[in-house]
């Protein structure tokens, strides 16, 4: 059990008008522009109110929490020099997604007239973290014994209770919205590499998708590196929070690893009940109870976040990751993001603040939180104009 498990975080912003925290579009431009320019680790994503950032490859979470706070407070600098708010989170409370523009870039054109409608749609933001496994052949199978674990990754980041200036109801509505596109979700139980690599065959030949890039499940085998991808968690607004679940997915990736018996012979029925589970997670995020196939019983996230701290412990320890794991307990404690953007919303409308006050309120939350991460001061600093 040498093998490092070297990781990649990649996480995913809107952008907001510091003035009105709607879509922006002055500066907007100029924005892109001085992001490209100085930032090497950045890039535009599918929508122009967006921008993604990533952590290079490393073994070390002290590495990554460091170039990824470096980023969040670039990002946060070059968004103040233009009247732009960036922020973490599943969704952006109070754009339109009719109001939105693609990016200017063949891959994202191609994704579009693919998408029609519902490329527009697709405002959401998402936090992916890529690990390397010792042998890319098995990683179907991991996938597999992976996807009990999904809902508890996701409840730990639930961070997008508003679509569209409404109140959801929903701790998690990213994957709501995001479940509109095609070949998303949890991936099908493939028998093994073979029948994975028949069907990216059939898609790729039949022309229905160009490459398995296009694949956008909960968790796949990337395309470019020899890591499986995690990709159900939202966007955390807490830089502590996104290096929590890169930690816990890394942990969980060399538990069944190195335990051939985990999860072993998952059936459409383990499916059925991880995709009952992630619904339970969108909904409630850490105060969900989740259904326990083996005991046939629902169990409170709390519970299951300290038996998975438990069962991953040989894991943390071998993967220097104990104490930055540990902080799942303080999310479940404390809450989500959706949590307080929440509490931030009905404070606000407690106070007599008008509904639309109230969400630019949140988006202010978002942006100062944000930002936060990227300094080592508490609470960090923002250039933010107060919500009327």
């Amino acid at each position: 059990m040498a093998h490092a498990y070297r990781f990649g975080i990649e996480e995913e912003f809107f952008l907001a008008d510091a003035r009105t925290r709607g879509t922006p579009r002055a500066g907007l431009r100029a924005f892109h522009a001085a992001v490209r320019a100085r930032l090497d680790d950045a890039e535009r994503e599918q929508l122009q109110c967006q921008v993604e950032v990533a952590s290079p490859p490393t073994a070390d979470l002290t590495e990554a929490r460091g170039h990824l706070a470096e980023l969040r407070g670039s990002l946060a600098e070059i968004g103040a020099e233009r009247g732009i708010l960036t922020f973490a989170a599943g969704t952006h409370p109070t754009a339109r997604w009719r109001d939105q523009r693609p990016t200017d870039k063949a891959r994202y054109h191609g994704i579009m007239a693919d998408l029609r409608m519902l490329g527009r749609r697709n405002l959401v933001c998402g936090l992916h973290v890529h690990v390397e496994v010792p042998d890319p052949e098995a990683r179907i199978g991991l996938i597999n014994r992976l996807l009990p674990y999904l809902p508890v990754l996701l409840a730990l980041s639930t961070g997008s209770p508003f679509w569209q200036g409404e109140q959801t109801g929903l701790a998690g509505y990213r994957m709501r919205a995001y479940a509109e596109l095609p070949r998303t979700g949890v991936p099908e139980l493939f028998a093994d590499a073979a029948d994975y690599a028949r069907y990216v065959d059939v898609m790729t030949r039949s022309g229905a998708i160009a490459d398995a890039s296009y694949l956008w499940w909960h968790v796949r085998p990337s395309v470019k590196y020899p890591t499986l991808e995690l990709r159900v968690a939202d966007s955390c607004t807490r830089l502590d929070d996104a290096l929590c679940i890169a930690a816990l997915f890394r942990c969980l990736v060399r538990r069944v690893v190195r335990d051939t018996r985990l999860n072993a012979g998952l059936t459409a029925a383990s499916r059925g009940i991880v995709m009952e589970n992630l619904w339970r997670a969108e909904c409630d995020g850490v105060r969900a109870t989740l259904i326990d196939e083996v005991r046939a019983r629902a169990v409170p996230v709390t519970e299951l976040v300290g038996t998975l701290l438990a069962d991953i412990a040989e894991d943390s320890e071998a993967l220097n990751c104990g104490a930055v794991c540990a902080h799942a307990s303080r999310i479940v404690s404390e809450g989500t993001s959706a949590d307080r953007q929440m509490a931030v919303f009905a404070a606000a409308r407690r106070s007599g603040a008008r509904e639309r006050a109230a969400l630019s309120s949140v988006v202010d939350h978002l942006a100062a939180e944000t930002a936060a991460g990227s300094t080592s001061e508490p609470g960090g600093h923002s250039n933010i104009v107060p919500a009327a």
